[in-house]
């Protein structure tokens, strides 16, 4: 697995806009695992930019990979992801409470 980062979620974010990159995710999630190859003939780029879009989504903690004789074979490291959509939903719980705050404090007319 890569080494983690110190802040994740921008690394994840940048990953994960890439749409061939969400692909590769999403592929491998229902897959299991796979190799660059098998993955790149499965999508309308070269198998040398589906390595590329690999390393992204490994240095962001997204996918492993593992060398299995000649085969380089990915999978998803969902923990990441975990950890990604945990924060998110922190963030929105955390507005979720302040504009019940601000809308109780406008209708009991203390914001004027």
């Amino acid at each position: 697995m890569s080494a983690a980062i110190a802040d994740p979620e921008p690394a994840v974010f940048a990953a994960l806009a890439d749409p061939t990159r969400s692909r590769l995710l999403g592929m491998l999630a229902q897959q299991g695992d796979g190799t660059a190859t098998s993955l790149a003939a499965q999508l309308p780029v070269s198998r040398p930019a589906v390595i590329k879009h690999l390393g992204v989504l490994d240095r962001a903690g997204l996918v492993s990979h593992r060398r299995a004789g000649r085969e380089v074979r990915y999978r998803v490291e969902p923990a990441r992801l975990d950890a990604t959509a945990r924060r998110i939903a922190d963030l929105a719980a955390a507005w979720d409470r302040r504009l019940g705050a601000l809308k109780a404090l406008a209708e009991a007319g203390e914001l004027e």
